[in-house]
């Protein structure tokens, strides 16, 4: 009898755990951050390649996803001055399976003027699947990264 008395509250809690169960998020989506946020600053000083990371949040895919992107650059910096692109390419292919890919920018010494605009956002356009770009929700946070490079 005292062994029931024991089992009872275990057998108890094991049912109720489900009780307020809900089902995960299931709509996929595309986000690009770097250390989890969607902004960044590097140093106009830095000799430094950096991988901004592009996510895909899914369940697995049964066909490669192509994410497209584009680059935008601010009056103050100037592609071969102050960065330069290594991966070249608008446009990210995550095989199935894959499910993050860097877009690689390498960034050059070079001082600034500060009363220009010295930033350099990446912005997710669009994919073929028909994915989500940034997370879900009405403002698709992480659908744009800004980089400022600073003094």
């Amino acid at each position: 009898m005292k062994n029931i008395k024991l089992l009872f509250p275990l057998v108890l809690l094991l049912v109720s755990c489900g009780i307020e169960e809900q089902k995960p998020y299931q709509t996929p989506f595309v986000h690009i951050m770097f250390q989890e946020a969607s902004e960044s600053t590097i140093s106009s000083l830095a000799n430094v390649s950096k991988d901004y990371m592009v996510y895909l949040s899914s369940a697995p895919l049964s066909r490669n996803l192509e994410v497209y992107y584009e680059i935008q650059v601010g009056d103050g910096l100037q592609e071969g001055r102050d960065f330069e692109r290594i991966t070249v390419s608008d446009t990210l292919v995550f095989l199935t399976g894959i499910y993050d890919m860097p877009i690689r920018i390498k960034w050059l010494i070079h001082p600034l003027d500060l009363t220009k605009n010295n930033t350099l956002k990446i912005i997710l356009k669009g994919n073929n699947l028909g994915i989500n770009l940034g997370l879900p929700g009405p403002d698709h946070n992480q659908s744009v990264f800004t980089i400022t490079k600073t003094q």
